[in-house]
């Protein structure tokens, strides 16, 4: 343990989440707190696979990394445009909300501005404890260890691969997670690739109907949802109140029964739906094929799918049935994409017990009676002898409500009440070994 580097914080992952809790730490905290943040991808960069042309982001742009928490931080979205000299020119855009390539850039430009220090390349291979220290201990790809009083886990929640899918993804890229939508799209040959597959009945799902439309316009791409067709997003005031920190506060303070129930108000907010303009679009598009005696995209709505195989190296076959009607089908693609989301806490049949970097220490973090990791309101789970907690920056959904999925909404907020929790224990339990 002498030879290790010792810290108060390590940030596992430099999304969003943990570059938000940067910012707070930087213009909140002294600046004596030891910090680092590992980041496996190569260079700053934001849902680089998902950067379709013409998309944006659903949330309001101040909903950034920090004007929440603080208007004048130098790291706003606003900050960002005024310093790149296009904010005249984005007041102007004929569009609600920012591209999402304009935001990636945003999220980019604040990572390289910080002085925090990330170590990007570098992923993280185990993270466990240290008995002798009652330290957590880090070991990279770079075989370094390290040590630290305090985690910040903000890796991005795991892709939610549906149970009919598994091992059906491999280098062929026959049927491929959203997460790798880019680099598969373009290994897509028009010449064999005729019949595409989107699995889903989300934004992404919509976004991607879109896309693949556009670049392959000889192409028939369908779209198959468990729904009874595509659906908007309820964007109305009152139920976007579930993106306050005061919802949040409601979500923690329930019961996990009540969650569930309130979850069932809060899903049309985000998930298995898209926003108004992406769907009015591909409604227009498919009315023009019809007009010109087409058929490019069928939705298969109220379809579960039972079974998907690969009987070929060139084709995948799902064998579906109607939910309502009973009636089974059997659909070949060439190729398929799993519009399917991400994963969260809890045991349902689509989440995971614990992120997968909590293998070695989910043991021995407190859990409740169905064993399940007891998360505090800020964040935090603590092990069952020790007080060095484990904040799960960006994977509490299951408990802190919905404002607590992917979404910037609460980010900025989430990221002040960790920064201000990791300095009281730092204060209060200070390390007794030096790096």
């Amino acid at each position: 343990m002498t030879n290790s580097k010792v810290y108060d914080l390590i940030g596992i992952g430099f999304g969003p989440a943990n570059v938000a809790l940067a910012i707070a730490l930087e213009e909140e905290a002294d600046a004596n707190l030891r910090a680092v943040f590992l980041e496996k991808s190569p260079v700053p960069q934001w849902q680089e696979n998902m950067l379709l042309t013409g998309s944006d982001i659903q949330h309001h742009p101040v909903r950034d990394l920090v004007s929440l928490r603080n208007p004048r931080s130098r790291y706003s979205f606003i900050n960002y445009l005024h310093e790149n000299r296009r904010l005249i020119e984005h007041l102007n855009l004929p569009t609600p909300f920012p591209l999402r390539t304009e935001y990636a850039d945003y999220v980019s430009w604040v990572r390289r501005n910080l002085t925090t220090r990330a170590d990007y390349g570098v992923s993280v291979v185990h993270l466990g404890f240290d008995p002798a220290s009652d330290l957590y201990q880090v070991t990279t790809s770079a075989r370094e260890v390290i040590l630290a009083q305090q985690i910040s886990l903000g890796p991005g929640r795991s892709p939610l691969i549906p149970g009919q899918f598994a091992g059906l993804l491999d280098s062929r890229r026959r049927v491929v997670h959203l997460t790798d939508y880019l680099p598969a799209v373009r290994t897509f040959d028009p010449r064999t690739d005729g019949r595409i597959g989107i699995v889903g009945g989300s934004q992404s799902a919509v976004e991607l109907a879109l896309d693949i439309r556009r670049r392959f316009p000889s192409a028939v791409v369908d779209i198959l949802t468990r729904s009874w067709s595509l659906r908007a997003k309820d964007h109305s005031p009152f139920s976007e109140e579930v993106y306050t920190p005061g919802f949040t506060d409601y979500y923690h303070g329930s019961s996990k029964a009540a969650r569930r129930r309130l979850d069932r108000f809060t899903r049309p907010t985000n998930y298995s739906a898209a926003d108004l303009d992406v769907l009015e679009r591909l409604y227009v598009e498919l009315y023009e094929d019809k007009l010109g005696g087409r058929v490019r995209t069928r939705i298969y709505g109220d379809t579960e799918i039972l079974d998907a195989t690969t009987p070929s190296d060139d084709t995948v076959v799902l064998a579906t049935r109607n939910a309502t009607t009973g009636e089974h089908d059997e659909l070949v693609f060439d190729r398929i994409v799993l519009a399917t989301g991400f994963r969260d806490m809890g045991s349902n049949p689509d989440n995971e017990h614990h992120h997968p970097l909590l293998e070695h220490v989910h043991r021995q973090l407190r859990t409740d009676a169905e064993g399940d990791l007891v998360v505090e309101r800020d964040y935090s789970v603590h092990p069952v002898a020790g007080t060095a907690p484990i904040y799960l920056n960006g994977l509490c959904e299951s408990t802190h409500g919905i404002g607590d999925s992917g979404s910037f909404s609460l980010l900025s907020l989430r990221a002040e009440v960790i920064a201000r929790s990791i300095i009281e224990t730092r204060d209060r339990t200070p390390l007794t070994v030096t790096a």
